[in-house]
């Protein structure tokens, strides 16, 4: 075991704060990795203030962070996918049981005995999974991944998570070339869909409440731009998309956007509104259409996508922040003021 330095909330209305936390020594089939950059996700809030207490207790003290780019230091014996010196990626999952069903498909985000990046079980150590606000992380190879080498590496982190969460729905229900596809919302998944929606060769609308974000999204490569609260312009769209991503975590009128699907078009949910939406069953009955919901993806997939946005030179959109501006970071968050996340340059925890 070896310490290493960290920012961590000590309780659910503490700020993060400087700390030194323990990290596990290599194992055989370990990975030990230089953290050089952590993106800052809405669902590391949710945790850090133990939003989800329901249904994720947050076990303090937290060390969020599951969108990390780093470079590896250290490797086990028996490692066989990187090297010293290679650029790596960790996401939200750092274990599963590797024996189950889901896994078995691919799907480890679906194991029953996942181990999430931070707040996780840690089988090593005891306690919890610190994650990546901090110096550096001990992973089995099994889940860390490669990075193309063209990409920014600050605009690479939150494909992690809003890169993963936005392509794993689209490649599941086929948008391809030449299909009708909207994404709601224009944040931080938001921007994501839209730039992978483009890349994939579909036509792109973007769904905003706010005029002002037309431009933006035309920028990013939506094909067309709907202000959701003009009826008029909803209206144009009735039953005439293939596919539609809710990026939305606010309650909002998710039937109005059902209404826009053709028969056999699909909506899914990667926002996570903190109360149940009201569904008319009409909505789905009469076109046969259909609501999902969807969150991050496998480590194959999450590869796959990675390796699809070094082909298209997609990264996030991002503000790059020292460590010591996360609380800022995170007020700024909650009121929607960053284009379109926030990451942090770990070289900053240096100086604590």
């Amino acid at each position: 075991m070896y310490n290493v330095k960290a920012y961590s909330a000590i309780s659910a209305t503490s700020p993060l704060a400087s700390a030194t936390i323990p990290r596990r020594n290599s194992t055989e089939s370990d990975v030990q990795i230089e953290i050089l950059f952590c993106g800052i996700c809405h669902s590391d809030v949710h945790q850090v203030r133990n939003e989800w207490s329901n249904v994720m207790p947050t076990i303090y003290p937290i060390v969020p962070g599951h969108e990390i780019i780093g470079r590896v230091i250290k490797i086990g014996s028996a490692v066989t996918k990187c090297k010293p010196g290679d650029l790596a990626a960790v996401g939200c999952l750092v274990d599963s049981d590797g024996t189950c069903p889901q896994c078995k498909a691919g799907l480890e985000q679906f194991c029953p005995n996942l181990t999430l990046t931070f707040n996780g079980t840690d089988k090593h150590l005891g306690g919890v999974t610190y994650g990546g606000y901090s110096d550096s992380i001990v992973v089995d190879e099994r889940f860390v991944l490669r990075v193309p080498f063209n990409l920014d590496l600050a605009g690479a982190a939150p494909l992690l998570c809003a890169g993963i969460t936005t392509y794993s729905p689209m490649r599941h229900w086929g948008v391809t070339q030449g299909k009708k596809v909207g994404v709601v919302g224009l944040g931080g998944l938001g921007h994501m869909g839209v730039k992978i929606a483009h890349a994939l060769g579909s036509h792109v609308v973007a769904f905003t409440t706010s005029p002002s974000k037309k431009e933006d999204a035309l920028r990013l490569g939506a094909d067309e731009v709907v202000v959701s609260r003009s009826p008029d312009e909803m209206h144009k769209h009735t039953g005439s998309f293939d596919f539609i991503l809710d990026t939305i975590s606010a309650d909002h009128d998710i039937n109005t956007y059902i209404n826009l699907l053709r028969r056999d078009g699909n909506i899914t949910l990667v926002g996570a509104p903190a109360k149940p939406l009201d569904i008319s069953a009409f909505g789905l009955i009469m076109g046969r259409r259909s609501l999902s919901g969807s969150n991050i993806g496998g480590i194959a997939e999450t590869q796959e996508m990675l390796d699809f946005c070094g082909e298209h030179n997609i990264t996030a959109d991002v503000e790059v922040i020292p460590i010591q501006k996360v609380n800022e970071a995170y007020e700024r968050l909650l009121k929607s003021d960053v284009k379109y996340r926030f990451c942090i340059d770990m070289a900053s925890l240096k100086s604590e």
